[in-house]
C-alpha cells in the first residue's frame, strides 16, 4: 500500500513510499530467484559502498561546473561498484562513473546533445529547468523519509508534471519514493 509521508516544511514536495521491485512496476510476473539473488547482490555490494549517492552526484556535477543531474544509479555488475551519473549543461548530456569506494571520476564522457534525445527525456530535462530543486535535494528528502540509502533516482513524469523518482535501501526492503518539486516562484 502506498501512504504518504510527512517531509520537512524546507521541502515543499510531496513523497510517496512504496515497495519497489522492478516487476512491480511493469505488470510483470513476479521476480524469479536469480532474480532475487541478482538484487540481493547489488545490495550488499551498495551496503559497502564508501561513497554515498549524494556525494557521487556533487562529483559528477562538479566536473562540468553549472551541470545538473538527470540519473543516477548504482552499478556493481561491472566489475568495480561505480554509481552512473548523467548530468546535462549547455545541451549537452554526459555521463560520468563515479568509483563507489574512492569517489575518483574512472569515466567521464559526452553522451550526446540534447537534440538527440527523446521527445520524454528533452522534456522532462527543460521541466527541471523550471524547479529550484535539484536531484541531491531529492535524495536527501527521500533517504529521511524513507529511513534508508538510496541506490539510485531520476526524472519522471507523475499526474502530467516532472517529479523525482528515487528508490532508497530501508533494511531488507527496496522503496521507492516520489518527490513532486515546487515550480519556481514567478513562474
Amino acid at each position: 500500500m502506498i501512504g504518504l509521508l510527512t517531509l520537512l516544511a524546507s521541502a515543499p514536495s510531496f513523497a510517496v513510499a512504496a515497495p519497489s521491485a522492478p516487476e512491480a512496476s511493469s505488470g510483470q510476473e513476479q521476480a524469479t530467484e536469480p532474480d532475487d539473488k541478482a538484487v540481493a547482490h547489488q545490495i550488499e555490494l551498495f551496503r559497502t559502498a564508501q561513497v554515498s549517492l549524494s556525494r557521487a552526484i556533487e562529483i559528477a556535477e562538479r566536473a562540468h561546473t553549472g551541470a545538473r543531474t538527470s540519473d543516477v544509479s548504482f552499478d556493481g555488475g561491472s566489475g568495480a561498484p561505480v554509481y552512473r551519473v548523467r548530468t546535462f549543461h549547455d545541451g549537452q548530456l554526459w555521463e560520468h562513473a563515479i568509483d563507489a569506494a574512492t569517489g575518483e571520476i574512472s569515466t567521464d564522457q559526452l553522451v550526446s546533445s540534447l537534440k538527440e534525445l527523446n521527445a520524454e527525456d528533452r522534456t522532462n530535462i527543460a521541466s527541471l529547468s523550471g524547479v529550484d530543486q535539484q536531484l541531491s535535494d531529492a535524495v536527501r528528502v527521500a533517504e529521511r523519509a524513507a529511513s534508508g540509502k538510496a541506490i539510485s533516482g531520476g526524472l519522471t513524469r507523475e499526474r502530467g508534471k516532472l517529479s523525482f523518482v528515487v528508490i532508497i535501501v530501508s533494511g531488507l526492503d527496496l522503496k521507492q519514493v516520489i518527490l513532486e518539486p515546487p515550480r519556481r516562484k514567478g513562474r
